[in-house]
């Protein structure tokens, strides 16, 4: 067999088995397939909408006691507050039945295309070995069985990058890689970029700045066919990503009215007073500290490795030094950054995630530090050779044997989230009361009554419709409202037992 078929069927051997895992390990053994985040239970919300058909329903009557997390309840609709890219990839596998598929699947092709991209950008088994490190990566896995949004943005990242580098830095063949056609690769990147711009928009912007910058340069530089080709890319960017502004105008009646403002005045991209909950708003203080906490948590979930999780991307860098599509790829970082420096908050729960879509770059880096410290097997080399390779198999074996799993235990019961909180609902004896009207009685904290809403439609039209513990005065209003509904009481501390009055 050619080195190149084996190195493409051990990376199709490497994507095939990260669905699995990213499935059977992540989405079914640690999240159970629920949502456990509020951005999960506003995005599955929204999905479901999609998947009938509409764009927003009606809100219910007193909707302050139907809450939904990050749901908006504007000029007598209800919809979510994210952009809609997300939910409506989401929603084709909620019609499908199979929701927790759609993001194992997306990180398969995902580390299949990061090996593509190192093929292209270093060689074959450099993208192989990034290939490897992506699907080992802690954080790439938490995300990619979970039901949030960047495992879908990664995958666009990528798709854009190998098809923007295939039009202007690759066109031709090198060695295995077979010329792509231009109007594919155009047109790849231009949708890609759009998607991703109506998906995770200040994202995209941080993607999308140094290739822009190279763009400009091209308009300039290049020839006439080249011009053609960056303006084409443009076009299909802006027709995809105006959605986003379709989508404002149809949920809020202003196209430039966005809708995380509706939830939190506060939450929006900027600084100063007004931008963030910080005393002041947002500053290049703060933008300073989210980044230093979004840098530690990166190095120990990136590879499951600690402090050591960067050792190789010095040498990586160093083999890239004259590489310049290699080094047009490291701004993406640099643009994330930037970007994300703007905003007033951070989040690591499932890691550092807004800087989730500059993984494949610093797996890269480090994929290409490792081939260069190992160099080729022979007499003089054997020794550095050796060591590299025992050196990287040990931080791979110490990863997968007791990192990862010990980090994917801690997300069991996640917010105190599982499977066990909606059970008691799906017994024959739950059943038989049903349709039904659930006070849930919060002990704990509020996800004692989150836990549940996956068993609720959008349209309150489910066998169970919750309520966040209301008072027994105040529940007269809602036989009015649900006639037809038994009234249940139910104590999350007395999970078997339903109450048809307060305890």
């Amino acid at each position: 067999m050619k080195p190149s078929r084996r190195t493409n069927l051990l990376a199709l051997a490497i994507s095939l088995a990260t669905i699995l895992v990213a499935y059977y390990f992540v989405a079914e053994k640690t999240f159970e397939q629920l949502p456990h985040i509020e951005d999960e239970m506003a995005f599955v919300w929204q999905a479901r909408v999609f998947a009938e058909n509409q764009i927003t329903v009606p809100s219910p009557p007193q909707p302050k006691s139907f809450f939904i997390p990050f749901v908006i309840d504007y000029n007598g609709q209800r919809f979510g507050k994210y952009p809609p890219g997300w939910p409506m990839m989401l929603s084709l596998g909620i019609r499908l039945g199979s929701r927790a598929w759609v993001n194992p699947l997306l990180a398969g092709l995902a580390v299949w295309l990061t090996y593509r991209l190192g093929q292209k950008l270093f060689s074959g088994k450099v993208g192989l070995l990034a290939a490897l490190l992506t699907a080992t990566s802690p954080f790439f896995l938490i995300n990619a069985g979970s039901l949030l949004s960047h495992t879908w943005s990664f995958f666009l990242t990528l798709a854009f990058m190998a098809s923007w580098l295939d039009t202007f830095y690759l066109p031709g063949n090198k060695g295995s890689i077979k010329r792509v056609p231009k109007w594919i690769t155009i047109s790849v990147a231009g949708l890609s970029l759009g998607l991703l711009a109506i998906t995770r928009p200040v994202t995209a912007l941080g993607v999308a700045t140094p290739f822009a910058l190279h763009g400009i340069f091209l308009l300039f530089r290049g020839s006439s066919q080249v011009r053609k080709r960056v303006l084409i890319i443009g076009a299909l960017t802006i027709l995809v990503g105006s959605f986003l502004f379709v989508w404002q105008y149809a949920t809020t009646g202003d196209p430039l009215l966005n809708p995380y403002t509706l939830y939190w005045p506060y939450d929006k991209v900027g600084f100063g007073e007004g931008f963030g909950r910080q005393q002041g708003g947002h500053s290049l203080y703060w933008a300073r500290r989210n980044l230093g906490i979004s840098l530690k948590a990166v190095e120990m979930d990136l590879f499951g490795w600690g402090i050591v999780s960067w050792v190789f991307v010095p040498f990586g860098l160093w083999a890239a030094r004259r590489n310049l599509p290699v080094w047009l790829s490291i701004g993406v970082l640099f643009g994330l950054a930037g970007f994300y420096g703007t905003y007033w908050v951070t989040s690591t729960v499932t890691g550092p995630r807004y800087y989730y879509e500059g993984i494949f770059m610093v797996a890269l880096l480090s994929a290409a530090g490792i081939a260069w410290l190992a160099g080729t097997w022979n007499k003089t080399r054997k020794a550095r050779f050796a060591l590299t390779t025992i050196l990287a198999i040990f931080l791979l074996g110490y990863n997968l044997s007791i990192y990862l799993p010990n980090r994917l235990e801690s997300f069991h019961n996640l917010y105190g989230v599982q499977r066990a909180d909606i059970e008691p609902f799906i017994t024959p004896e739950a059943e038989e009361l049903a349709p039904a009207l659930v006070f849930v009685q919060v002990q704990g904290t509020w996800t004692d009554y989150g836990a549940l809403l996956d068993l609720e439609d959008p349209w309150l039209t489910s066998p169970y419709i919750f309520v966040m513990g209301q008072a027994n005065a105040k529940n007269i209003a809602f036989i009015e409202i649900f006639p037809e509904r038994q009234f249940i009481y139910y104590y999350p501390d007395d999970p078997h037992t339903f109450y048809f009055s307060p305890r």
